[in-house]
């Protein structure tokens, strides 16, 4: 059933190979999305169901926002959206489904994607920094659009629990493009595939081989 789109894919991968590398790495990248959008109600509940929503969790200011406030690089006030932020049961619920994700995403992308032959321990070091770093910058985007798609959804048309489901896909899916757009040049570089005669395998045979 399959066999006909695998020679497809292969006789693409073999004609067009950084296109074909990045459409596998766009299909797992929205297959993450999906697992995201998934988990992400699932964890809000849970998490919405304790005295964390109540806890605040704004930190690291940056100046004045937009309507005069203090501006933050992780803005989650206490209470329930929209009037509040979510307080700290919201952060743990992006930030714990995001990293679920990442996890998975980062072993897929390492093997299928990008076949890297290269020291797992040294990608998985930079893939942790770089997903701290576009996590800073998911932050700081996200305090210019967080509370109006919220109240757009919530208050201006009115949708209710229904419109906070929704305001979460957005909001998730606008963290997800901005992955997109700055994972895929930074895991070519982070996932490397070198020649097999210059593995360490290799290089560990043909020094034993010399002594």
């Amino acid at each position: 059933m399959f066999s006909p789109i695998t020679r497809a894919w292969k006789r693409f991968e073999q004609s067009r190979p950084d296109a074909a590398q990045f459409a596998m790495f766009a299909l797992i990248s929205t297959g993450m999305t999906v697992l995201q959008l998934a988990l992400m109600p699932i964890l809000k509940a849970l998490f919405n169901g304790t005295s964390l929503v109540d806890v605040n969790f704004q930190v690291m200011a940056l100046g004045a926002s937009g309507d005069g406030g203090q501006y933050f690089v992780f803005d989650y006030a206490a209470g329930a959206l929209p009037d509040g932020g979510g307080g700290l049961a919201y952060f743990l619920a992006v930030q714990v489904t995001i990293g679920i994700a990442q996890v998975i995403n980062f072993f897929l992308q390492r093997n299928v994607t990008f076949k890297s032959n290269s020291n797992p321990w040294r990608a998985a070091m930079w893939y942790f920094i770089a997903y701290v770093v576009i996590t800073f910058l998911a932050a700081v985007a996200q305090g210019f659009y967080k509370v109006p798609v919220y109240n757009l959804f919530i208050g201006t048309w009115g949708m209710g629990a229904s419109g906070e489901t929704l305001a979460d896909v957005v909001t998730m899916l606008i963290n997800a493009g901005i992955s997109v757009v700055v994972f895929f040049p930074i895991f070519k570089i982070i996932f490397k595939r070198v020649p097999e005669d210059e593995t360490p395998v290799a290089v560990a045979e043909e020094k034993a081989l010399t002594v």
